[in-house]
């Protein structure tokens, strides 16, 4: 099984020692010195799980870059067929960001965006988006993001899928979405803008998958097949641990192939 990580990240001291993160150590028993694994970790960790791609993803917020994509950039020359970049930006500067997304992806090769909405308190459907919405519909790439609740130490208002979300995909449908980190509590929500709108992905990141719950599986089984792919969220999870519980999801093959590779594949278009 060729398998694609969809969410990853190799943290920076400065974002490992943010303040936010202390609910996430403690679900995980791990320090802030455990989230700066650099490359030759996380290609251990995938090796462990039989992870053949992951993507790393920068991180901007309201202060400045978390991850740069600069640093980025070098984290996945260690390894280049391994790891892929997903590119992030600064919402406060509109045409600063169009311009960092047109560099990193159209020029460097990373194969998304990201930008995960607690971290600024802004909703997906507000105006400082937009500009990255377009830039990547003009580049033909995802925009990722994190939907559901949020487990660092900051509001979850914003991970609400309706109506944030679905504003976005309304205006915007022809932009490819991923919502990381499956959606919970608002699953019902994930499942009805699937069913709308066929640009809408979901990926599994931070979650087992014995811990899934019941009604997302029966998704993954039903129309949700091809629409869902894997994540772990490392280091704050690493692969083997997220792989918990996959073959007693009772997917069929075609089901078990899309979830963990095939449809990353399709989506980030991954030469590999």
């Amino acid at each position: 099984m060729r398998i694609v990580d969809v969410w990853g990240q190799m943290p920076t001291t400065r974002m490992a020692e943010a303040p936010w993160l202390a609910s996430l150590s403690r679900w995980t028993g791990q320090s802030p010195k455990d989230y700066t694994p650099g490359p030759e970790r996380t290609l251990t960790a995938m090796d462990n799980a039989g992870v053949e791609i992951m993507l790393a993803s920068a991180w901007y917020g309201p202060g400045g870059p978390l991850v740069s994509n600069e640093e980025v950039a070098a984290q996945i020359a260690a390894a280049p067929d391994r790891l892929k970049g997903l590119a992030s930006a600064d919402l406060s500067r509109p045409m600063e960001a169009v311009r960092d997304i047109r560099k990193w992806v159209g020029e460097e090769g990373f194969v998304g965006v990201r930008v995960v909405p607690w971290l600024w308190n802004l909703p997906p459907n507000d105006r400082r988006y937009y500009p990255i919405y377009a830039a990547c519909v003009e580049l033909d790439v995802p925009f990722c993001t994190q939907i559901g609740h949020t487990g660092p130490l900051l509001s979850s208002e914003v991970g609400r899928p309706i109506p944030y979300l679905e504003d976005v995909l309304l205006e915007f449908p022809e932009l490819k979405v991923v919502g990381g980190h499956l959606g919970f509590p608002w699953i019902p929500e994930i499942i009805s803008l699937a069913h709308k709108f066929p640009n809408f992905y979901v990926d599994t990141s931070a979650y087992a998958a014995h811990r899934f719950p019941s009604d997302f599986t029966e998704f993954m089984k039903g129309p949700g097949s091809g629409r869902v792919m894997f994540g772990t969220n490392w280091p704050m999870l690493s692969p083997a641990q997220c792989l918990e519980g996959v073959e007693r999801l009772g997917l069929t093959e075609k089901q078990h192939q899309a979830f963990l590779g095939d449809t990353a594949r399709k989506v980030f278009r991954l030469q590999s």
